[in-house]
């Protein structure tokens, strides 16, 4: 498996152990993870503490070059406001664990030129089948169903 889509499983398996929703990203640059983060949603209060979110505030401020020298890892598919972080960082490539559970903006993405890889990971898969089926309010609050 990739080491940075491990990685990325690895924060969303600590966010699992937290209590809150296993979703997990990294930010690497040339081989380097320069953040990592998932997701503290539950765990913070904090409604926009994504997977994604926390990673890149993890890597702290940086140039806006490095951003363009990037690729994100997110164990899944990135939903609106996590889409609109890469794209106003101009992150040119991004990983997806896997899109089954929930498709984000991808074509969005695809539009403005990212790059993206879908794996379809079956440890990615597993985690998001394991959270949604016992804790289906806190998924669907999450995604903004009813």
């Amino acid at each position: 498996m990739d080491p940075f889509l491990q990685a990325a499983i690895s924060e969303a398996t600590a966010g699992l152990a937290e209590g809150g929703v296993p979703i997990g990203s990294v930010l690497v640059r040339q081989g380097i993870i320069l953040g990592r983060g998932h997701n503290r949603r539950m765990q913070q209060g904090n409604p926009i503490l994504h997977g994604e979110m926390d990673a890149l505030q993890n890597a702290g401020r940086l140039p806006a070059h490095i951003y363009r020298e990037c690729t994100l890892y997110t164990t899944l598919s990135p939903c609106p406001m996590c889409t609109g972080a890469i794209l106003l960082y101009r992150i040119p490539r991004v990983v997806i664990g896997e899109n089954l559970t929930f498709m984000g903006e991808e074509e969005l993405l695809k539009s403005r030129g990212v790059q993206l890889e879908v794996l379809q990971s079956e440890a990615c898969l597993g985690l998001m089948r394991r959270f949604i089926r016992e804790n289906p309010k806190v998924w669907n609050e999450d995604i903004g169903e009813p």
